[in-house]
């Protein structure tokens, strides 16, 4: 029976278990729908209550579908903290802690729990070309995160020295100066806080140089990547036809 839901959980084959997998994802989908459904204002009571009830429905399919698939896992604890694991907890934990906190709008998170439906059909490859890629920069990702922290500690440090004088409420400290610091590096620039003395303009100026280093570098690491993944793959495939 274990190895038999492990097959129809994971394995979906022509037949009942691919039946079962398209009805859970079309689920998803409508149940994504009901809840944007849900934040209209003035909604006709009985189509709320409709939602409400639909959204019961909906747990329970997905509840029973993450107990079947804790049950057949050959290493349940390694599924409970995988990617997936996760993801299948979230579709279900907002609704049972409602109680006590108002967390529903982690429901937009089922939508991830489409990326399992891509792995069974023809994405499979590009999942895994996109996670061997994710192996190969894991290390420079994480010195660029570090790194990123740093010049953003910096940018703030600079900015509440230019500017904690002229605007003593908008760069209060240097923790009020992280928002700026924020979106001035990922040159979003909102305009709600801005240097207004020489000194901070000109700093900015050089922030801003330094933020299109920061939107760019993570995406060519990242497309470079993909290359030589793809590379991989390809020099495997030439592999085995040549055997």
């Amino acid at each position: 029976m274990r190895t038999w839901l492990h097959r129809l959980a994971n394995y979906p084959i022509p037949g009942l278990g691919k039946k079962l997998d398209l009805g859970i994802h079309l689920l998803i989908l409508l149940n994504l729908v009901a809840f944007a459904v849900e934040t209209l204002p003035n909604l006709d009571p009985e189509l709320s209550r409709f939602l409400d009830g639909f959204e019961v429905f909906c747990v329970l399919i997905f509840t029973v579908e993450y107990l079947a698939r804790i049950c057949s896992a050959q290493k349940p604890i390694s599924y409970l903290f995988s990617f997936f694991g996760l993801i299948d907890l979230m579709a279900i934990l907002p609704f049972y802690l409602f109680s006590i906190f108002d967390w529903r709008a982690l429901r937009a998170f089922r939508m991830l729990r489409l990326i399992r439906g891509l792995r069974l059909v023809r994405f499979n490859r590009a999942m895994d070309r996109f996670a061997l890629a994710a192996r190969m920069v894991r290390e420079e990702i994480i010195l660029f995160l570090v790194v990123a922290f740093i010049v953003l500690y910096l940018t703030s440090a600079g900015i509440y020295f230019f500017e904690n004088e002229a605007q003593p409420e908008a760069f209060a400290s240097i923790f009020h100066s992280f928002w700026w610091a924020i979106v001035t590096l990922t040159t979003v620039g909102y305009g709600d806080i801005y240097p207004i003395t020489i000194g901070g303009k000109v700093f900015t100026f050089f922030v801003l140089i330094v933020g299109v280093g920061v939107i760019t570098i993570p995406a060519g690491l990242v497309a470079s990547a993909l290359t030589r993944a793809r590379e991989i793959e390809d020099a495997r495939k030439e592999g085995l036809g040549g055997e």
